[in-house]
């Protein structure tokens, strides 16, 4: 899985790196072949001035052209970065759950009509 990560407003260390790519793994790694692209913006907003400014937005397209994108922002990084797995995680299920409840219904439609009023058939 290519994490693409990036950091605005200070420096992405090697430590913060890891626990993205471990955390967005263990979130995300279940969807396989289906994950197009995995981008994590971390961002502090307020700078040096504190407060609960540490953002953390993930964007994530799946195949088929749907996108997932999710922000978090909390006093501390790593917490901003736990949330925002956790709901992406819950987000792209909540996705690919809804793609396949209308994918049936548009192949037994197509089978439907496929036979129906087929020339083989004798007319009734």
């Amino acid at each position: 899985m290519h994490i693409s990560i990036q950091a605005n407003g200070f420096a992405l260390t090697d430590a913060l790196r890891a626990h993205v790519e471990r955390r967005m793994a263990s979130a995300l790694g279940w969807t396989g072949a289906r994950l197009r692209k995995l981008a994590v913006s971390l961002s502090d907003i307020n700078g040096p001035r504190g407060g609960r400014d540490k953002r953390c937005k993930v964007q994530v397209r799946l195949a088929g052209g749907a996108d997932v994108v999710i922000e978090d922002t909390e006093t501390d990084l790593y917490a901003a970065i736990d949330r925002a797995a956790n709901r992406v995680d819950r987000a792209v299920l909540r996705r690919m759950e809804r793609q396949r409840a209308f994918a049936p219904q548009a192949q037994a439609t197509g089978v439907a009509d496929a036979t129906d009023g087929g020339a083989d058939e004798p007319a009734r």
